[in-house]
């Protein structure tokens, strides 16, 4: 069964709405009027149901070219003093994918085999 890397989808006047971690409930009152909703992070997908919204979901499965491009990695810099950030993960530096794949326990596996995909990807380019 393939696992969520990317929550998110658009609504018609082109806002992006992204869940990021568990009950992250995010909505958007579109230029329709129309209000839009996404819900659960890399754990689940709950969302509005309307006929005019585009699903952005990316799932483990997908290809890694696509992968590497939505895949954000929150960090609070190199020494943990700065304020979150995301960087997507074609953006990371090869140290820091292997800093974050040697110290970082709470990861989920599909974002661990993701990050260890891209060094395979950089090894091979």
């Amino acid at each position: 069964m393939s696992k969520l890397l990317y929550n998110a989808m658009r609504t018609p006047d082109g806002t992006i709405i992204e869940s990021r971690h568990r009950h992250d409930y995010v909505t958007h009152l579109d230029a329709n009027g129309k209000e839009y909703m996404v819900d659960g992070g890399l754990d689940y997908v709950r969302c509005s149901v309307h006929d005019d919204q585009v699903d952005l979901c990316v799932y483990d499965d997908d290809s890694h070219s696509l992968i590497r491009k939505t895949l954000a990695w929150g960090t609070y810099g190199k020494n943990g003093d700065l304020p979150l950030t995301y960087i997507l993960l074609k953006d990371m530096e090869t140290d820091h994918i292997q800093a974050c794949l040697d110290n970082v326990q709470a990861m989920y596996p599909q974002v661990r085999n993701a990050m260890q995909n891209e060094l395979e990807f950089r090894n091979e380019v």
